[in-house]
């Protein structure tokens, strides 16, 4: 299996086991501890299927300790076994699976799955970018918008559209939910890898918010902002941010 089925495997099927989870659990753990049993389980699914299927590659999750035998690998797979715990646990579908495969920095290969809305987005099939909005929409976090975002968005007249995950509010602007992901809050690499492959994939803009590029597998793994917009929109923000 090439590098893109097995990325959106892995992800459909970690997603699988975190709805059947949350079936199962949901009644008897909180939503705090549902997030935190699900962490845990599709974090081992993942690593374990990743180091035994590409046993040469280097591996980043947000659910393990890392190793800096990464830095040392041109191929490194960066995941999110839940990107959004919060939103799995309270029994939203704005949380997702990420599975990406960064080469030599470059986020290459990405897959991530949307199991409450049962979808998986992939950088080896995109498809075709539904109709903008006349008027922009711009997504922000439900629960602790940016302060620069909220403030483009007034500029450019954006209707703010609240929602959970990162990697829910970057594949929205694929599923042509929104057309701008603005964040400057500070992420990881794993919020970001596989949902940058698959809206480059998706011939979305996506940057830093100076305009330059986002760049994997470093020794310091915190990513301050970034950007992932239609493409018409692009100057029109990085105007507003650099």
């Amino acid at each position: 299996m090439d590098d893109g089925g097995l990325a959106s495997q892995l992800a459909r099927e970690a997603g699988d086991i975190l709805l059947d989870l949350r079936s199962a659990r949901a009644a008897s753990l909180s939503a705090k501890a549902l997030g935190k049993a699900g962490d845990a389980l599709a974090n081992r699914y993942l690593c374990e299927a990743i180091r035994e299927r590409r046993p040469d590659d280097g591996l980043l999750s947000e659910e393990e300790k890392d190793n800096p035998a990464r830095l040392s690998k041109s191929r490194v797979w960066i995941i999110d076994p839940v990107d959004g715990t919060r939103e799995y646990g309270e029994g939203r579908a704005d949380w997702a699976v990420h599975v990406a495969l960064a080469i030599d920095g470059v986020p290459t290969v990405g897959a991530v799955a949307l199991p409450g809305l049962g979808a998986v987005l992939r950088s080896d099939d995109p498809q075709p970018l539904p109709p903008a909005a006349a008027t922009p929409r711009m997504v922000v976090s439900r629960t602790r918008p940016a302060k620069e975002a909220l403030e483009v968005a007034a500029q450019i007249g954006a209707a703010l559209v609240p929602m959970g995950s990162a990697g829910a509010k970057a594949m929205s602007i694929v599923r042509g939910e929104a057309e701008i992901y603005l964040h400057t809050g500070g992420q990881y690499e794993w919020d970001s890898c596989a949902p940058v492959a698959v809206a480059v994939a998706h011939g979305l803009h996506v940057s830093r918010i100076d305009g330059s590029p986002l760049v994997y597998n470093q020794p310091d793994v915190y990513m301050p902002d970034l950007l992932i917009c239609r493409p018409e929109w692009a100057e029109r923000i990085l105007q507003r941010t650099r």
